[in-house]
């Protein structure tokens, strides 16, 4: 049975406070790249009941994306925001998701992201991760960036950090990883990342900023 809106907003208010939950519930956030930041990302912020997400990937879900992206087996071959705009739908059913199922580009990037509050870089490539940074910072001046660096291998969890560049860009990760090798991507470091950086999402939308 699924609640009422109510019971829903009631829920999350007993666990944020009516006032923080007011401004998670109005605010939007853009995810950009949905496989297993991404992904676990949109989870984490639905879980805590942010109002509106903004998905952004062109990729289908494969079956090697299954051992650390938030996917499902009888979800192979659907593209990742239909994917993932029904799982969330399951699991925060009052979530607005705005979908677009294209790469972004220089020439679509402000378009797509300019009424979002937050965007968080979720690209595998360090190519795509440079072009975005790029945007937001001297295009979207007025938006808050979290971005990723460094989640591969079997380093220590206590690696993963969360970093304050400038007052409107934070980075999540060791800083130091890349995929490589044999191993590659693990689920565990994967969404260690990724919480940090909704971690990160939440703590600027209650205004406790890293000094």
């Amino acid at each position: 049975m699924i609640p009422t809106k109510e019971e829903w907003i009631c829920a999350l208010e007993a666990r944020h406070g009516k006032e923080l939950q007011k401004v998670l519930s109005a605010a939007t956030v853009a995810v950009c790249g949905l496989g297993g930041l991404g992904s676990n990302i949109a989870v984490l912020l639905a879980r805590i009941g942010i109002g509106k997400l903004i998905l952004v990937d062109f990729d289908r879900v494969d079956i090697s994306n299954l051992h650390r992206q938030q996917y499902k087996a009888n979800q192979i071959g659907k593209y990742k925001t239909e994917a993932l705009a029904e799982n969330l739908s399951e699991i925060a059913p009052y979530i607005r998701i705005e979908a677009h199922t294209e790469c972004i580009t220089h020439e679509n990037a402000v378009t797509l992201l300019q009424n979002a509050d937050i965007i968080c870089e979720a690209f595998d490539s360090a190519e795509s991760k440079a072009m975005l940074t790029n945007i937001v910072l001297d295009e979207l001046p007025d938006k808050y960036l979290v971005a990723a660096s460094g989640m591969a291998g079997l380093g220590s969890a206590n690696s993963i950090k969360s970093r304050k560049i400038t007052n409107r860009f934070y980075i999540a990760g060791d800083g130091v990883s890349e995929v490589s090798g044999d191993l590659g991507l693990v689920a565990s470091r994967v969404a260690l990342c990724a919480a940090h950086q909704a971690h990160t999402v939440l703590r600027i939308l209650a205004k406790q900023f890293e000094v």
